[in-house]
């Protein structure tokens, strides 16, 4: 079993609100070792939701040097960092992200109770209210990647 990290909201103004997401030991680990391949130590991992991918909406990461306005920073373990926009917060509340590592593949990994269906790869996904099972059930293969 992966060990759990939960991260609580930690905004700009100091108020900390209920947990946002969780990160597992391993993506954490991850994380830090992509900042150090790239000689970018301060820098923060955006995790973001956007349109797309074949069942409606994609996660995406990248790192940046510095928040945004408005943005949720989240303070993982020691030189890891999150951010998230209020916008993909309401998608990935709850969400826990892990980093896998297999024979078929590996990457992170966003398990996300918001999501009632995801193609394959897992990197897209849809929610309550977004187009239905049927027309989600018609596209022909993932092409998430």
């Amino acid at each position: 079993m992966t060990d759990l990290m939960t991260i609580g909201i930690d905004t700009f103004d100091g108020e900390i609100d209920m947990p946002v997401m969780t990160v597992t030991t391993t993506a954490a680990d991850k994380i830090r070792e992509l900042l150090v391949q790239r000689n970018i130590p301060n820098h923060f991992l955006r995790v973001f939701v956007s349109g797309g991918g074949c069942s409606g909406m994609q996660y995406g990461m990248a790192f940046e040097a510095e928040p945004r306005d408005f943005d949720t920073r989240l303070d993982v373990a020691p030189g890891v960092r999150l951010v998230v926009d209020p916008t993909s917060a309401m998608y990935v509340g709850g969400a826990t992200i892990d980093f896998v590592d297999s024979l078929m593949g590996g990457g992170f990994r966003i398990d996300n109770p918001n999501a009632v269906s995801s193609c394959g790869c897992g990197n897209s996904f849809r929610t309550k209210g977004e187009a239905s099972a049927e027309e989600a059930e018609s596209h022909s293969g993932c092409n998430c990647h």
